[in-house]
């Protein structure tokens, strides 16, 4: 069965797969969507990205983004109802999702998978990435959202990250010392836009019907 949808090869646990669907479902488009299994990647996602890493959004012309946060930008230039791509605040949100992406991912790696990394203990890679979670912390002070008053782009490109920290030792993220923090995590993983971008679906195989997100 074809689709005259744009295309999105997607992993549910994946924080960076994750903000590309909170991207779409703010955008308020739909998409076809393509669970994979990462042990055994399509071989249609392989074609059009080697690199074999999700998010994948292949759009109906044929043009291929492998990089999320692209994906999230497309799907709100596509529109925007809810103002996420705040012009005023852009620069700034760039900045906090790079910080993100470059230092706090580093020590987040570490963290969860510290067996791999016997250079420094888990807590101490715990440590190293709670820099940024002061950073955060920081922000969400002076303001419900990271940017201000409302929700943008560095929230939903951000979240993800913070939720899988934090459910590296729930017990142990709860009780640090960052209140506002786990606030704002808790709020968003209650979400109806999270609590749909993290609708479970069976893994894609040829033959297999459209599956439109969201439904």
């Amino acid at each position: 069965m074809t689709s005259s949808l744009h295309l999105l090869y997607s992993f549910r646990r994946c924080p960076y797969a994750m903000r590309a669907r909170l991207g779409i479902l703010f955008a308020e488009l739909q998409v076809e969507l393509r669970e994979v299994t990462l042990k055994n990647k399509p071989a249609q996602m392989l074609a059009i990205s080697p690199k074999g890493t999700v998010p994948v959004l292949q759009l109906v012309d044929g043009t291929v983004t492998a990089e999320s946060r692209e994906i999230m930008v497309w799907a709100l230039e596509q529109q925007d109802p809810h103002g996420l791509l705040d012009t005023t605040i852009l620069q700034q949100a760039n900045a906090l999702i790079e910080q993100n992406d470059n230092e706090f991912k580093h020590w987040l790696d570490r963290y969860k998978y510290a067996d791999r990394h016997p250079d420094m203990t888990q807590a101490e890679y715990r440590q190293r990435g709670e820099a940024f979670l002061q950073v955060l912390e920081a922000l969400l002070t002076k303001n419900p959202y990271l940017m201000g008053e409302n929700a943008t782009i560095a929230d939903i490109g951000i979240m993800p990250f913070v939720r899988q920290f934090a459910h590296v030792d729930r017990e142990v993220f709860y009780r640090l010392p960052y209140p506002k923090l786990q606030l704002w995590l808790q709020q968003w993983l209650e979400h109806a836009c999270f609590l749909q971008a993290m609708t479970k679906f069976q893994p894609w195989q040829e033959g297999d019907d459209v599956v439109v997100f969201p439904s």
